[in-house]
């Protein structure tokens, strides 16, 4: 497996839809991806796996607001979970925003994804509350997660 990362784009929506429907049980529709791909202040990043004819196979999503950069969605294909997919779409992310010191981070998370709560904190993202009832399918609580802005290193 070898993976590269890319911006998305329209002709994605389909393996976005697929992978989106294995991942969440309130899956996103293809028009909220479509909104979401044309907006200049979202920041859409896909991973393709070369050795499979570039096929798309995890996808993260980023809304910039006033103050952070909402991680609104983040999926990986099944059977490329656990291979540090996601914390290389996350790791380009704060590449890609180093140079914006001024916005955090933060993110939506169900209570009883451990797994997801254990990779965030892995990567700075510390519990800052509750939403009650936030996922529509069971009402099950959301985690808010917190990350500081990553800033450049200082040039000697």
């Amino acid at each position: 497996m070898n993976i590269e990362l890319r911006r998305l784009i329209l002709a994605d929506l389909a393996a976005i839809d697929r992978i989106e429907r294995q991942s969440y049980p309130t899956p996103w529709s293809r028009s909220m991806f479509a909104s979401e791909l044309a907006k200049t202040s979202s920041i859409c990043l896909g991973a393709v796996d070369t050795d499979a004819g570039e096929a798309l196979v995890a996808y993260l999503i980023i809304s910039r607001y006033a103050d952070a950069w909402h991680v609104m969605n983040v999926a990986v294909q099944k059977d490329y979970r656990e291979h540090g997919i996601a914390t290389k779409l996350l790791n380009r992310l704060f590449e890609v925003t180093a140079r914006d010191d001024r916005r955090g981070y933060t993110l939506e998370v169900r209570v009883s994804n451990r797994g997801a709560i254990r990779l965030y904190e892995k990567l700075g993202f510390v519990p800052r509350g509750i939403r009650r009832g936030y996922y529509t399918d069971n009402r099950e609580d959301a985690l808010i997660m917190w990350k500081d802005p990553v800033r450049e290193p200082a040039s000697a």
